[in-house]
């Protein structure tokens, strides 16, 4: 699908008689929906139809400047991209609304309150306690409950240790996004592993991570049992732990 090519003049000068801007719009060429191993960089004057693969355009430069290299147009800051986990060739997009922004129209600091404990702890009833009563003051919090998420965010996930770990990333993650929009974001979930809570942490370079665990004893929490699962454990009906 072709970018919205931006207008070119209707003469080959300008108003005053100097030689036009030419504007390229860029695409790759022998991408992977074509089945092509590697892209290679194709230039058109905007206005010119793209056709095939190369009807896949990234930018738009002005000045008439050619490809350089391959990957990068002159007179203009070389685009840089990332292989991020199984993710290639992104590019982060700074916006000029950020964090800073957010929280000052919202008059409060976004961060993550992560609460953790034993099943029947007591996490979903502190973590509803703990934003109704913000929402009172006048603060905006959103819960990410461990069993709510699992209704359709995480519900392609076991509860194996691989599906658990990614369970628990994908929270941080979430988590992450609710601070950065200035929230005060109420995690509550079985997260055992500090291994797994720390690197949710280190998500947050620019907002607070508060944890909270709930020392409720075990035989306590066997009593209350909300769900039953202590009495499937116990009958050897869950496998690998709550």
């Amino acid at each position: 699908m072709l970018a919205k090519a931006v207008p070119r003049p209707c003469s080959g000068a300008g108003r005053h008689g100097a030689p036009a801007a030419r504007l390229w719009s860029v695409g790759v060429a022998g991408g992977p929906r074509r089945g092509g191993a590697g892209g290679r960089l194709v230039a058109a004057d905007a206005g010119e139809r793209m056709t095939g693969s190369e009807a896949v355009p990234v930018v738009a430069v002005a000045a008439g400047k050619q490809p350089v290299n391959g990957s990068a147009m002159a007179g203009i800051d070389k685009l840089v991209t990332s292989t991020v986990g199984k993710s290639t060739n992104v590019l982060w997009h700074d916006c000029p609304i950020g964090q800073f922004e957010r929280q000052e129209l919202l008059n409060q600091k976004g961060c993550v309150v992560w609460i953790t404990g034993l099943s029947g702890s007591g996490k979903s009833t502190l973590a509803c306690a703990l934003s109704r009563e913000l929402h009172s003051r006048g603060h905006l919090t959103y819960i990410l409950d461990g069993d709510n998420l699992r209704h359709g965010l995480n519900r392609d996930l076991c509860f194996e240790a691989k599906d658990r770990a990614e369970n628990i990333r994908r929270v941080g993650e979430v988590a992450k996004l609710f601070a950065d929009a200035g929230l005060i974001c109420i995690a509550s979930l079985i997260s055992p592993y500090r291994s797994e809570r720390s690197a949710c942490r280190k998500l947050l370079h620019n907002s607070t991570f508060i944890e909270v665990f709930l020392n409720v004893p075990l035989e306590v929490c066997e009593a209350r049992d909300p769900k039953g699962l202590y009495k499937l454990a116990r009958a050897g009906k869950i496998k690998g732990g709550l």
